[in-house]
């Protein structure tokens, strides 16, 4: 019984070292998805229209809270932290072809907050 306790234990530790998590994991922290700070405007677009094609990113149009008219890389972090969190906050969630990054430091600002 202990062996196979401790076999339980081991993988799930592994499985979190994998994740990348462990830290925020162990720690109970909340995480977000946010785009890399040297992501190319194409890939910033192209992970906009992916993530509001899946999610509500309402809150991203001209008079609400994240209209952030020149700024593409919140409005794509915004997005991708929406598709994020619709899908659970799974870290292959927030992958977005080598582009995503969690955080464990909320990315809120002004009246814009991350859910």
């Amino acid at each position: 019984m202990a062996k196979s306790t401790f076999s339980l234990i081991f993988l799930l530790l592994l499985s979190f070292v994998f994740s990348g998590e462990i830290f925020a994991i162990a720690n109970g922290q909340q995480t977000w998805c946010v785009a890399k700070p040297s992501s190319d405007q194409a890939t910033l677009l192209a992970n906009i229209n992916y993530a509001c094609s899946q999610v509500d990113c309402r809150v991203m149009q001209r008079g609400c809270p994240c209209f952030s008219p020149d700024n593409l890389i919140n409005h794509a972090s915004i997005a991708m932290n929406l598709y994020y969190r619709a899908k659970g906050c799974q870290k292959w969630n927030c992958d977005f072809r080598g582009s995503g990054l969690i955080v464990i430091t909320n990315p809120s600002y002004a009246n814009c907050l991350y859910d």
